[in-house]
């Protein structure tokens, strides 16, 4: 099913009985077939956080969390935003007489969608702590070339030919929804080791995104395809925090080697 039959940009009625049917997959082939080869490319997790996370008890009474989801690279869904929350909207008067019935049911039912076990974790609604970015920031570096679209030619060597492993990111990640055209803004993470990036170019390859529409998901895949591809590190890992929109966000991570992929996601001010 094409994504432009999804419930994306359209005025849709918030449900109030549970419906699990509403959830959207997305195939993640069709986006992937340009990067086959790539090493890690399918390697890592995509991790969301439910902000309007509610149900009832088994006396009817309003609880709520925060719910983090990990859904594997390997899975060949991905799940439409949309669809994610409104699925969390159809629990707000379903009644579960525990939170490990809770967990059980969205855990079937979204791992149904991506065709993958996804897991669920709550979170107390005051229990998520923010974290501060790790490593280099580019933001200040002033690249002699931009564009408009992703363009993996902007990725060039530093002048010297020193080998390095550093993690350098950046907050001025921006792309759009590909069917709404609304932006989607976010740091990407770069951890890298292999002969040493010029950072110039590699702030004008993060830039390029600001008029790419592309899924989440795909933006970071992207990402790691063409610095892989480009500047063939040793290892690599791209990893983005996305901002929120309609109470989740996404933090899509791939890693060429696994060693190397977070044990959670981090949480940003702005997310």
């Amino acid at each position: 099913m094409s994504v432009e039959k999804s419930l994306l940009g359209k005025e849709t009625q918030y449900p109030t009985q549970y419906q699990p049917e509403i959830l959207f997959p997305i195939a993640r082939a069709p986006s992937r077939v340009n990067y086959a080869d790539v090493t890690g490319i399918r390697q890592g997790q995509d991790w969301w956080h439910v902000f309007e996370l509610s149900w009832l008890n088994s006396n009817g009474l309003p609880q709520v969390a925060i719910g983090r989801l990990s859904l594997p690279a390997t899975s060949p869904n991905l799940i439409e935003s949309k669809s994610l929350k409104l699925y969390f909207n159809s629990l707000n008067f379903t009644r579960f007489d525990s939170t490990e019935q809770l967990i059980a049911t969205v855990e079937a039912d979204l791992s149904k969608a991506a065709e993958a076990n996804v897991t669920l974790t709550l979170l107390n609604a005051n229990d998520l702590a923010v974290s501060q970015p790790q490593g280099i920031c580019l933001d200040q570096q002033v690249p002699s070339k931009l564009s408009e679209h992703p363009d993996a030619n902007l990725l060039q060597f530093a002048a010297d030919d020193s080998i390095i492993e550093q993690q350098f990111y950046s907050n001025l990640l921006r792309s759009n929804c590909p069917v709404t055209g609304q932006p989607d803004w976010g740091t990407v993470f770069i951890r890298y080791r292999g002969k040493k990036p010029c950072l110039d170019s590699l702030l004008a390859y993060i830039i390029s995104y600001r008029q790419h529409n592309g899924f989440h998901e795909q933006c970071v895949e992207q990402m790691f395809a063409d610095i892989w591809q480009n500047l063939q590190p040793e290892q690599l890992m791209v990893y983005a925090a996305y901002t929120r929109r309609g109470g989740l966000d996404i933090n899509p991570c791939r890693v060429s080697d696994l060693a190397w992929l977070p044990t959670q996601p981090v949480r940003l001010a702005r997310q």
